[in-house]
């Protein structure tokens, strides 16, 4: 096919793969535990089964009353009650109170019977072991979390494509919810090329290197909810890479394909892309460094990623094109964010305008507790740029660079 490099923003980009996909795919769904369903993408909304709290519980230590007996309760003119029982932890009430009444209320505990109110057990005194003061009047509703005040029976709780966090865990146990319908894991094949490239258990000869790509990438794709199957490795064979690629698209839901992405007679991917099906290739460049020479294709209907062969350029295309992608084959269309903190950058970061720059850096806590980003420089094929690194800094392509002392966002590794 015709040779084409035209370079798009990573952002816009991934829009354009991303816009040929279903915002909600027909994903395959499978049923998990909920208390092992950390990371895994609702594939149907959840609605409460019940109302939370499901009856009146006092929100702090004290003691249940009729509010209205103690208005105009004050430190000179105190409400006397009678003490008439406690509510235990767990059981329901067994008493109801009547004028001058108040029975022992727990954190979390059921009020007596009649009383619509807790003071807390600060604003009371001990006259004896029957008898209270109450210094402070309370009102309807005051320190008591009412039923459905949490959430209501019937109420949407979570939407689908939502990825379940430890708090949702939480909720939905509350719920009584043991087990949720979720969208199965896609599989990702990744593809490396290259005859440069031996298996890490091979001690490489001279001009070879071991495959590395293979598995940081690997490593990302199951961070972001996906199965990654390792295809192998292939020579720079164009046959065998075709037929190579082939297999494992027929295999998977995404394909990645690691080297052979940049402009030159013997890396060919973005052919292969294009007889791998229709539309093919997408994208042909990223105003990116590191990772300008990547291709974004669609090839009937399933994604397919042509990553530098560089492991540091292949694991920001990776962070920033794959990751989404597999969110949005699991009907994610907004995956959660990338962690993110702020620190101020030691050294200046020098960049071209026209084009995102991501620089690895590395955390140090400075002078009067700040946090401070210090480049850590060294070329895209060294992978210890990154091992050496906390996180990555973007240079806008607005930008002519960073200078020292700024204020950043450290996009964390």
């Amino acid at each position: 096919m015709a040779e084409f490099f035209n370079v798009l923003p990573p952002g816009e980009a991934l829009e354009l793969l991303l816009g040929r996909l279903p915002e909600r795919p027909a994903v395959a769904v499978c049923v998990a535990d909920t208390a092992r369903a950390l990371g895994r993408v609702l594939a149907v909304e959840i609605r409460a089964t019940e109302s939370l709290p499901s009856f009146p519980r006092a929100t702090m230590d004290g003691y249940s009353v009729r509010a209205s007996d103690t208005y105009g309760a004050s430190d000179g003119l105190p409400a006397w009650f009678t003490l008439v029982g406690e509510v235990p932890m767990g059981r329901g009430p067994d008493m109801s109170l009547g004028v001058g009444e108040a029975a022992v209320a727990y954190t979390g505990g059921m009020l007596a019977g009649n009383a619509d109110a807790v003071v807390m057990v600060e604003q009371t005194q001990a006259v004896d072991e029957h008898t209270i003061e109450v210094v402070r009047p309370v009102a309807p509703g005051q320190n008591v979390a009412q039923p459905g005040e949490d959430v209501r029976v019937g109420e949407s709780v979570l939407p689908a494509g939502h990825v379940i966090r430890p708090q949702d865990i939480g909720g939905l146990l509350a719920l009584g919810i043991e087990r949720v319908k979720v969208a199965e894991r896609p599989r990702v094949g990744i593809l490396s090329m290259g005859d440069e490239v031996v298996h890490p258990g091979v001690t490489p000869g001279p001009g070879q290197v071991r495959d590395i790509n293979t598995y940081t990438v690997a490593g990302q794709v199951a961070a972001a909810g996906g199965i990654p199957e390792l295809l192998g490795l292939v020579s720079d064979d164009y046959e065998e890479q075709l037929v190579a690629a082939r297999q494992g698209l027929a295999k998977s839901d995404m394909l990645v394909l690691s080297a052979g992405s940049s402009v030159s007679a013997r890396d060919r991917t973005v052919d292969i892309v294009a007889e791998l099906g229709e539309p093919g290739p997408l994208v042909h460049g990223l105003a990116l460094r590191p990772g300008k020479p990547a291709i974004l294709g669609l090839c009937d209907g399933k994604p397919v990623i042509g990553l530098p062969g560089n492991p540091v350029s292949a694991m920001v295309v990776s962070s920033l094109v794959v990751r989404p992608t597999v969110y949005r084959l699991m009907g994610c269309a907004r995956p959660p964010s990338p962690s993110e903190r702020a620190a101020v950058l030691a050294q200046d970061i020098p960049s071209a305008a026209g084009r995102e720059d991501y620089v690895p850096v590395r955390l140090v806590n400075g002078e009067n507790g700040t946090e401070e980003a210090h480049p850590v420089w060294g070329k895209s094929g060294f992978i210890f740029t990154l091992v050496r690194a906390d996180g990555l800094v973007r240079v806008p392509a607005d930008a002519g660079g960073i200078y020292a002392g700024e204020t950043v966002q450290v996009r964390e590794l």
